[in-house]
């Protein structure tokens, strides 16, 4: 009987540990509003994102809307979300860092009316 439950045991520990690593290295997509003006802040906006764990991110200039595809095992939606906010962005849940921000070219600094002469 002992031999019995030690393999039931054996079993489920080896069970846990597929399922464990079957969810390891699994990606997720979201997207999220962020705030910007053009091709440059487009640049910006996906540079702040090549790291660790992030596949890939897409910012559209025209709807404003980032779509990310990432590792959640390795970086979290909040991480993504202070990246771009470190680089000057505002998104829908974390305000840019103000130094960042005021280091934009001027055009890129959308809380104004600039307009961008680059695009």
């Amino acid at each position: 009987m002992k031999k019995h439950i030690k393999i039931i045991a054996l079993l489920f520990i080896v069970i846990a540990s597929v399922v464990d690593a079957s969810a390891a290295g699994k990606t997720r997509k979201d997207s999220f509003k962020v705030s910007g003006n053009c091709g440059m802040c487009k640049a910006n906006i996906e540079g702040s994102l090549k790291v660790n764990g992030v596949e890939a991110a897409m910012w559209n200039p025209d709807t404003k809307n980032l779509q990310v595809k990432y590792d959640p095992a390795i970086i979290s939606l909040e991480q993504i979300h202070h990246l771009v906010s470190a680089a000057g962005y505002d998104t829908d849940t974390e305000k840019a860092d103000s130094a960042a921000y005021t280091k934009l070219e001027k055009c890129c600094q959308y809380r104004g009316k600039n307009k961008c002469d680059h695009d």
